[in-house]
């Protein structure tokens, strides 16, 4: 199975990364994983202001916080998966990369806030839910 995990670096990550060890069939060498962290872009304005070769150091390194520690959690398992960085907006990046990749599932980590706050403030989860054609595993 071809599975892409969404990654941010947050508690809730590493709630996704532990379901992924408490249950064998989710976690193993049958499986090809892909790890993608989404950067957020930097403002128009302040992206002018930079040289192309800074904004673009500041994009790796922001995406190299987040996935050292995923690169980390497979080396140990003796797992071989890829790590991806990307720029956008999470949702939209989330969803368009597991449709362009064809993997068969994407697990994500999801604050869990109720409905409520959801349609308050919005969430990554529920907007990739409702764009997303890859069948999603949330994990609260």
């Amino acid at each position: 199975m071809k599975i892409l995990i969404a990654v941010d670096g947050s508690s809730y990550t590493k709630k996704a990364l532990a379901y992924l060890t408490a249950h064998d069939e989710w976690l193993g060498a049958a499986h090809q994983y892909t790890a993608l962290t989404v950067v957020t872009p930097v403002p128009p304005r302040a992206a002018a202001v930079l040289d192309k070769e800074t904004l673009k150091n500041y994009y790796q390194e922001e995406g190299d916080k987040v996935l050292k520690p995923i690169r980390s959690f497979f080396s140990k398992r003796g797992i071989a998966a890829e790590c991806i960085s990307k720029v956008g907006s999470a949702a939209d990046v989330i969803s368009k990369t597991a449709e362009s990749g064809d993997f068969d599932l994407l697990m994500m980590g999801s604050h869990g806030q109720g409905n409520l706050m959801n349609l308050v403030l919005g969430s990554v989860a529920n907007k990739v839910l409702a764009h997303c054609k890859t069948p999603v595993l949330l994990v609260r």
